[in-house]
């Protein structure tokens, strides 16, 4: 069952339309990445996911008794999230805070999950240790457990490699590939990097201001609008489909 569907979606600022002709589904399980070049409406489209902001036309409807608070999302990182003094293990179980509702302490079970995901994580050993003394791809490490504390049905990442050196970068991918298959949470990840989304997905939304590819990875990679991208081209012609030729 689709845990998101979107249909004839179009968002805009102050009138101005940034990003339209959005219909995709993302059913459990699905690991989709969504690709396209600075300004192509990505992160507008991931606040509407996260319900920040709604469509100026068409829908964004949740299935399967998915609600806001059960969905984890790791945004990209300021330089003042980056020095948050705090220990690890507070960063991650302030994950826990949306499913709290009106009791103002954490239950022993919320301690679970966040050590839980830590563990999951490989940041367990970091539990006393200062967020802000971390390296990126720890920091990082230790916000996907913070994210996976909210949810156990899905998954928004906003560039979560961002400003990483090569291997870190290569290591996050591979754990949240795992996560993806090892506990069938379902991922949606924006990304710049089109051959690790390509090489990790099982989906891909294409945007240009408007859509251009939506369907299986695969499928992509032999469209007219992957191939442009894959091979370097940055600006695909607009297309009035969202089937990418």
């Amino acid at each position: 069952m689709a845990l998101i569907t979107c249909r004839d979606a179009a968002f805009a600022y102050d009138g101005h339309t940034v990003v339209d002709g959005i219909n995709f589904e993302v059913n459990t399980g699905d690991y989709l990445c969504i690709v396209g070049e600075n300004g192509s409406g990505k992160s507008t489209l991931m606040k509407g996911l996260l319900g920040l902001m709604k469509p100026k036309i068409g829908s964004i409807q949740t299935g399967d008794s998915l609600k806001p608070n059960e969905i984890g999302y790791l945004p990209q990182q300021t330089s003042a999230q980056k020095d948050f003094p705090a220990s690890c293990y507070e960063v991650v179980l302030s994950g826990r805070l949306n499913s709290r509702g009106i009791i103002p302490f954490y239950s022993r079970n919320d301690r679970q999950i966040a050590i839980a995901n830590m563990e999951r994580l490989g940041v367990l050993t970091l539990k006393r240790k200062s967020f802000r003394e971390l390296s990126g791809g720890q920091q990082q490490r230790v916000l996907l457990a913070r994210a996976l504390c909210a949810t156990s049905k899905m998954l928004l990442l906003d560039e979560p490699v961002s400003g990483l050196d090569p291997l870190a970068t290569m290591d996050l991918y591979a754990t949240i590939k795992s996560l993806s298959e090892d506990t069938g949470i379902t991922i949606i990840m924006i990304s710049h990097d089109i051959q690790a989304a390509v090489s990790y997905s099982s989906h891909i939304l294409h945007l240009q201001n408007r859509q251009i590819f939506f369907g299986p990875t695969s499928d992509y990679a032999e469209s007219n609008a992957g191939k442009r991208f894959l091979s370097g081209e940055q600006h695909p012609k607009r297309c009035c489909t969202c089937t990418g030729v």
